[in-house]
């Protein structure tokens, strides 16, 4: 059984994992139960959008969870004795993360046969609906993945962004009690970057992480230096999130090599903070990162532990410790990985039973996940088939 401790610690040995409900993603029903499996299931670090009612959503399924935790180490979880992070995402300018989609169904030829509809990884586009008759975008569901414009053989689907405002978040982040936050940038906006830090920077000691998530670009690393020069001295947790091709991870296998292409790029800069994969992730990940040797494998004794390096499929054990803790990573290891739309798709068949209850029920409020025992621990085993796979890098 793993024992996935604390989660700063998760983050110090190489198996951290952190679930992405989406920064546009405000499905309050769907967050909930995310976050309530993914913490049963031991991730180390839940990310929702910056807005109150989703915080809200999400502490009180940790809570829930931490009610739960015994059941989950009796049914073989793990014991996860620190609560995963709670961390809102941020943006500095315009991003895919931070965008809406929309359309006036008016506009549809009756002949359609709605590709939009059936390309939605979470069901946000609908027509007549079951509850409401409503057609159209689903806002809150809607997190921007951006499937439904080319899919639209009439072209009628646009999105709308929006900016993260600076005087509005010191105050959100602050007074709602999230443990951290991640900043979404790109390479040429540092004035941008800078007028967002600066609201945050007075309250930045409270928190226990700070992320910065940048996609690829010219000059890329040189850009990463100036805003780690920018925030330093930092007494947070400094983490790098690589985001290879974002809000992708459900789409195949493949997904994933952008991510990590990014992440050896970004640890041969050797910044100082953790380097974390993002956009991209899915089940083929850890199996990619093991055969690269980008992740380390360390496996625990009463008092020690035996360091491996990964060669392709081959283990070579280098060193044997007599030491209650591991090194420090070194700037070839990966930190960790977030999963955003392929965590998600995971649970949508959960998801949808609990939303076809609710309807069949004629239920004024959403039936919450852990009112379902049975589903909720579906959900759960679902979950924890994902985040075993990097936390098994940590045998006992």
């Amino acid at each position: 059984m793993t024992d996935h401790i604390n989660p700063l610690r998760s983050l110090k040995e190489g198996h951290w994992f952190k679930l992405i409900c989406g920064a546009s993603f405000q499905h309050l029903p769907a967050v909930s139960s995310l976050t309530l499996a993914y913490t049963l299931a031991g991730a180390d670090c839940i990310d929702v959008a910056a807005d109150p009612a989703v915080i809200a959503a999400a502490q009180t399924a940790l809570q829930v969870a931490k009610n739960l935790a015994g059941d989950a180490e009796k049914r073989g979880f793990g014991n996860n004795p620190k609560p995963p992070l709670l961390m809102v995402s941020l943006n500095d300018g315009e991003d895919p993360h931070f965008r809406k989609a929309e359309f006036n169904p008016t506009e549809c030829p009756t002949d359609c046969d709605r590709p939009c509809e059936k390309i939605c990884p979470v069901q946000a586009i609908v027509f007549n609906g079951i509850k409401d008759d409503f057609s159209g975008v689903v806002s809150e569901k809607c997190y921007g993945c951006g499937r439904c414009l080319p899919a639209c053989p009439y072209d009628i689907i646009y999105t709308r962004s929006y900016v993260s405002t600076p005087g509005a978040i010191a105050p959100l982040v602050m007074s709602t009690g999230v443990d951290a936050v991640e900043i979404h940038t790109q390479v040429g906006r540092l004035t941008e970057f800078k007028r967002l830090w600066q609201a945050i920077s007075p309250w930045a000691d409270r928190l226990k992480v700070v992320s910065i998530s940048c996609p690829d670009g010219d000059n890329l690393i040189d850009y990463l230096h100036a805003l780690y020069d920018l925030i330093a001295p930092i007494k947070d947790a400094l983490i790098w999130q690589t985001d290879g091709r974002p809000m992708s991870g459900d789409i195949g296998d493949g997904t994933t090599h952008a991510a990590v292409k990014l992440a050896q790029k970004v640890l041969a800069a050797k910044l100082p903070g953790y380097v974390q994969l993002a956009g991209g992730t899915n089940s083929y990940t850890v199996a990619k990162l093991k055969a690269m040797g980008l992740l380390r494998k360390v496996r625990s004794r009463d008092t020690g532990y035996r360091v491996s390096i990964e060669l392709g499929v081959e283990t070579q054990v280098i060193a044997s410790v007599q030491t209650p803790s591991p090194p420090p990573l070194t700037h070839s290891s990966i930190s960790g990985i977030a999963y955003g739309s392929y965590a998600r798709v995971l649970l949508s068949s959960i998801l949808e039973q609990l939303e076809t209850k609710e309807v069949n029920k004629a239920s004024v409020k959403p039936i919450r996940l852990e009112e379902d025992e049975v589903l909720l621990w579906q959900a759960v085993e679902l979950a924890y088939s994902l985040v075993s796979q990097l936390k098994s890098q940590q045998e006992r």
